[in-house]
């Protein structure tokens, strides 16, 4: 697919992302590398969703056990990305920043921001994980 005089990738797996920033697998690192650097040369185009959000955090917070601080700098470091082209991105850099700002883990903070972009309440069992969200809770 074309854009822009650039070849696009439609989406991303999160896995090359992963592979990036944890270097746990050399060759994957190098090739991971390697594609965002022609990304970021404007060889090429790298689109993605906020579901890679959901997936790296995730995997980072349950896998690789690192701490919530640590995870948003590594989702922060990919949305800078000067060649992603993030779809949602806007709810995305949100949630980054209401989940530093409030301690919520990340998915609670972008169904927050996302709540609060629409003006729609958010139906939940537990109100303490929106606390300091600013978000309007609908108590089940």
């Amino acid at each position: 697919m074309e854009q822009g005089g650039r070849r696009a990738f439609s989406s991303l797996d999160s896995k090359v992302f992963l592979r990036f920033f944890t270097r746990d697998d050399q060759g994957r690192y190098e090739q991971a590398s390697d594609l965002f650097k022609k990304a970021n040369d404007g060889f090429i185009a790298v689109v993605t969703g906020p579901r890679f959000s959901f997936e790296i955090t995730w995997t980072l917070r349950a896998a690789y056990i690192l701490s919530k601080e640590h995870v948003l700098d590594v989702l922060s470091a990919i949305v800078a990305l000067r060649s992603m082209q993030l779809t949602e991105g806007d709810l995305v850099v949100e949630a980054i920043r209401l989940a530093r700002s409030s301690g919520q883990e990340f998915a609670d903070a972008y169904i927050a921001a996302s709540g609060r972009k629409t003006n729609a309440k958010v139906a939940v069992f537990n109100k303490k994980n929106f606390l300091g969200s600013g978000v309007i809770l609908y108590l089940l």
